[in-house]
């Protein structure tokens, strides 16, 4: 068959060709290698408009033109309608070849034009050089009206044409003759030598020899898509939101309702962040189905996961995983004994997801039935009220927390009896307060030049309630003391002024930043390990980056709770570096960057929620005192999810993870935001204050179960603020005198510290200048002054262990 034939051929799926007659199939001549070239040729060939209407559009939007494209083409070979196309009517497309007595050009005469009207056609025609030279290709077809007119002298009736330059560059356009439209067409012209290799013996016929998938010598519209790899995708409406809940530490399999033809295969993301392309430890393996696969679920993986086939980002499917958790329970007291005619209480509490309901019995006995004005129930059911003790009110009371997730209990003792036993002052449910006239002698030497014997402190750390570590800046040391002897047992050497700890109770470590200098030119990060052991400590440097140990601004590790009991990961701040570093705590190595410089951030001080795994980042000013608001950085990807809204200030976590305090002191506004069980960031409300906030003590709700109440220290006034974070409710506690001034306390910011006693705790302590405050918070009051204490900012609660 002459080149010019085959081409006509394949581009125009026809039989008879050239006054040659084609056998149905090639046999085999023709080769599913070559077969596929030879669609997509024709798929090429035929689908300039496609080519040119698609030049930026999506993959999912130049597939529904080319859907449209072999719907076209499928009508016209399905004449009688039916859905289906045979052999017959894939041969009833008749060519003839007529070659003008003009040697300058050729003209295709078609059967019928109009209907090939936003195809595309290919041939082979001469302009002035030889055809076998010459290949159009690209044609775009648009039927035109059309007129008759005598051309040359022997009265044979043709078309007139022209040719047209179409654009710069060796295209022209080509007026194509028929017998009843004239077809402009625009074609580019390449070399022969251009063609490549010869073409095959396939043809359209092999359609049916190789897309025939159910072998009825049909094609149907299906397999015209398949045969030309069209993707169709579906995805039935009431599957485009999916809700799997999962309990934590178990394992979770997310599948992907996309179905359809030719599926592209599947991608996930969170938080907008594609999974598949990250190596990640917890979720992995995405299987041949496409689904994902999360190993050992915790209350970080809570969020939205959406999925979508490659290419085709408009049809998607959002997979809402939501986690449960067992409760975890504790009561206080464990043991109490009261005299007959006084007040007794038994507390619990109980954190799980979602939040526990709580029950009590009394010697194996629903109490319930038995509540009256002498036995009541309090908090919502969290705390058990006994006034005027009875001897039968003596018992084991069980608080049991439920979910559906699981069950936890615990027990509170409560012995009624006359002289009932005197609680001795223990070493335990005590504040511990490190002052400047404390602890003298060899701890507190005196230095020269200075005529009085002073303790200069910074920060200190509760180690299980057995030890407390507390820095010394100006000797470059920590000192250890022992709570059950109240001595100092060690003095552990640090670099040089010791400014920061924190105690990973993970990994039974105690954290250490030292400035190098007062004016922090050498700053470095240190390690003590095991820290509650009865052991000779030593300091141990974490992993240089750059072969520096002096770059380390800052550190952040997040706490944990009652339900979060393991903490893998630290991040470090760098000196005027856009950037976190993440660090593993147990090889204490630097394991991972994560850029802020696309927001132009320097982080300054971070907060964390493990409902969603959120980190929050509040950035320093920049160069013009602008400040930017804070971000969010997925914990689970390590990647940036964005701003978090126009909120701005330093960051705070309630110890439950529901909410979000952020200060910024320059705008005097407080602003809470609520943390979901689903992971979703809610805005609650603004607080408007000018008390300049020094620092933040949260503390249990004594009226209302599963929530918090958090004070607020001022860092010019005497005030503090008390706040109800699940009403916004408001009220000042006053007149505790002048904190100490921010140029006397250069260790950090919080030149009036708050501390809270605990979980059970009922009161909170913060130092003035010259005085210690304990406030009361069950009644929201000032309890007591403790005066003569002067520059008391180190204070550690130590519970009975």
């Amino acid at each position: 068959m002459p080149r010019f034939c085959y081409y006509l051929a394949t581009l125009l799926h026809v039989g008879p060709l050239c006054e040659r007659q084609r056998s149905l199939y090639s046999g085999d001549k023709c080769k599913p290698t070559e077969y596929s070239e030879v669609k997509n040729m024709l798929l090429d060939l035929q689908n300039q408009r496609y080519t040119a209407e698609s030049k930026d559009k999506s993959v999912g939007e130049k597939m529904a033109l080319k859907k449209l494209l072999i719907d076209q083409m499928f009508n016209y070979f399905d004449s009688d309608n039916n859905g289906l196309v045979d052999t017959n009517e894939l041969s009833q497309t008749r060519v003839t070849i007529n070659t003008m007595r003009d040697p300058r050009w050729s003209s295709l005469f078609l059967k019928d034009c109009t209907i090939w009207k936003g195809l595309m056609l290919e041939q082979l025609m001469r302009n002035y050089i030889p055809w076998e030279e010459l290949m159009l290709e690209q044609f775009m077809v648009d039927c035109l009206l059309w007129e008759r007119k005598k051309v040359g002298t022997n009265q044979t009736e043709y078309l007139s044409f022209q040719t047209l330059n179409c654009e710069i560059g060796r295209i022209i356009i080509i007026i194509i003759v028929s017998d009843q439209c004239i077809c402009k067409v625009c074609s580019k012209v390449i070399k022969r030598d251009e063609l490549g290799k010869e073409p095959s013996d396939c043809s359209v016929f092999d359609l049916l020899k190789y897309d025939d998938y159910n072998g009825d010598k049909h094609l149907a519209l299906e397999e015209f898509y398949r045969a030309f790899h069209v993707v169709q995708l579906n995805l039935p409406e009431d599957q485009k939101i999916s809700i799997t809940a999962a309990t934590v530490g178990q394992s979770a399999v997310l599948s992907c309702a996309i179905q359809g033809t030719l599926r592209p295969p599947i991608i996930w993301k969170r938080n907008n962040v594609i999974l598949n392309s990250l190596d990640l430890e917890d979720i992995s393996d995405f299987g041949d189905d496409g689904s994902l696969y999360i190993t050992k679920i915790t209350t970080t993986h809570i969020g939205n996961y959406t999925c979508y086939a490659d290419g085709y980002d408009k049809i998607y499917q959002t997979h809402i995983l939501q986690v449960t958790v067992p409760p975890v329970i504790r009561v206080y007291p464990e043991s109490q004994a009261r005299e007959p005619g006084v007040t007794a209480s038994l507390r619990c509490h109980a954190e799980g997801i979602p939040n526990p309901q709580l029950g009590w019995l009394k010697n194996g006995i629903d109490i319930t039935p038995k509540l009256s004005k002498q036995l009541t129930l309090q908090a919502n059911g969290s705390e058990v009220h006994i006034s005027n003790v009875r001897y039968e009110d003596t018992g084991a009371y069980t608080c049991i927390a439920k979910n559906e997730a699981g069950v936890d209990e615990d027990i509170s003792s409560l012995f009624v009896e006359d002289s009932a036993r005197k609680t001795r002052l223990g070493i335990g449910n005590m504040f511990y307060v490190f002052y400047e006239d404390g602890i003298k002698d060899e701890v507190c030497p005196k230095t020269d030049g200075d005529p009085v014997q002073r303790c200069i402190w910074a920060t200190a750390v509760n180690v299980k309630d057995k030890f407390i570590y507390v820095t010394q800046p100006t000797l470059d040391r920590v000192l250890i003391v022992d709570v059950q002897s109240q001595k100092v047992v060690q003095a552990v050497s640090t670099d040089p002024v010791p400014v920061k700890l924190h105690y990973d109770k993970s990994h039974d470590q105690v954290w250490v930043l030292s400035w190098g200098d007062m004016e922090k030119n050498s700053p470095t990060l240190q390690v003590i390990t095991q820290a509650s052991g009865s052991v000779s400590h030593h300091t141990i440097h974490t992993q240089p980056v750059g072969k520096q140990f002096d770059r380390v601004d800052d550190f952040f590790i997040p706490a944990t709770t009652l339900i979060i009991t393991h903490i893998r990961f630290g991040y470090i701040l760098h000196k005027d570096d856009p950037m976190l570093q993440k660090i593993d705590l147990e090889t204490m190595s630097y394991i991972k960057t994560i850029s802020l410089k696309d927001y132009n951030c320097i982080p300054e001080s971070l907060a964390y929620t493990h409902l969603g795994g959120y980190l929050f980042i509040s950035c320093k000013p920049d160069t013009t005192g602008a400040v930017l608001p804070q971000l969010i950085v997925d914990s689970v990807t390590d990647s940036m999810i964005g701003y978090n809204g126009d909120v701005t200030g330093t960051p705070y976590i309630s110890p439950d993870g529901h909410y979000l305090l952020s200060i910024d002191d320059a705008k005097g506004l407080m602003r809470i935001q609520s943390i979901t069980v689903r992971g979703e960031i809610q805005d609650a409300f603004d607080i408007h204050t000018n008390l300049h906030i020094s620092d933040v003590a949260f503390q249990p709700s004594f009226t209302e179960a599963h929530q918090y109440n958090v004070y607020c220290s001022s860092s010019t006034q005497t005030d503090v603020l008390f706040m109800e974070l699940s009403s916004g409710k408001v009220k000042m506690v006053k007149s505790l005198k002048e904190p100490i001034k921010t140029g006397e306390w250069p260790w950090n910011s919080k030149n009036r510290l708050i501390k809270d006693s605990g979980l059970f705790g009922q009161y909170l302590m913060t130092p003035s200048k010259e005085s210690l405050f304990i406030l009361d918070g069950r009644l929201n009051k000032l309890n007591c002054e403790i005066t003569d204490v002067e520059k008391g900012n180190t204070v550690i609660w130590v519970r009975e262990a």
